[in-house]
């Protein structure tokens, strides 16, 4: 067999091995969780959803008429509010593996220390001052400190937070600030960190936390947080 024919064969080996992966697994799964059942009469969803006959497909369903150029009123005692467009917002969305969001930040207001588990994060600031940062995973000594990376923002700047970092972004400037956040994901889901630690339902064990964050087992003080209201900013 000539070159030439051992390149076409090779071709379609390599082919045939990355199209019994693809059947295989969705590399960037957009549910949390997909639970096995031997039931023929459950519902197959893809991302979570079900198609839209193509024949009744208009316009509209690719198009948002939020406003994400108008300021938002922020109210909650973080100072931030997020108004996010994902695939529960605009429908067209689904299998795109795209969303976007508009971050309102008053004075000294804060997107606290959260992780988007299913989505990469680019930050474009419009306005004002904000001080992003974002820490790192896996340590070069297991037992050492995770790498810390921030930067001051003004108008302009951009700042990429990885999939799965804990990040945040503070206003620092002494205006009002607005950015733009894109996602490579349709729902790249959020997960404040405080929030999801101390405002759980059910709570976590005391004991537990009390354990892990080195408290010398002083559960009145998780008990607090515990006991505290827990909000989010996502609009």
């Amino acid at each position: 067999m000539n070159s030439s024919g051992v390149q076409v064969l090779l071709f379609f080996a390599i082919l045939t091995i990355a199209s019994l992966s693809v059947e295989a697994y969705d590399p960037a799964p957009l549910q949390d969780f997909c639970i096995a059942v031997n039931d023929t009469e459950a519902a197959v969803f893809v991302n979570g959803k079900i198609c839209k006959d193509p024949k009744s497909v208009t316009a509209d369903d690719f198009y948002y008429a939020g406003g994400l150029n108008e300021s938002r009123q922020v109210t909650n005692p973080l100072g931030s509010k997020i108004t996010l467009v994902y695939d529960e917002i605009l429908s067209g969305l689904n299998t795109q593996g795209v969303a976007i969001a508009r971050l309102d930040f008053d004075l000294e207001g804060l997107n606290p220390p959260h992780l988007h588990p299913r989505g990469a994060e680019i930050f474009l600031v419009l306005e004002g001052t904000l001080y992003a940062g974002l820490i790192n995973s896996n340590p070069a000594d297991p037992n050492g400190k995770n790498p810390f990376f921030a930067k001051i923002l003004n108008a302009g700047d951009i700042f990429v937070f990885p999939r799965g970092m804990i990040h945040f972004q503070y206003n620092i400037g002494k205006t009002k600030a607005v950015a733009i956040a894109a996602f490579n994901s349709q729902n790249p889901g959020v997960m404040t960190i405080a929030k999801s630690i101390f405002g759980s339902e059910p709570s976590v064990p005391p004991h537990i936390l009390a354990k892990a964050f080195l408290l010398d087992d002083d559960d009145k003080l998780v008990e607090h947080l515990q006991s505290l209201t827990w909000t989010g900013n996502v609009n």
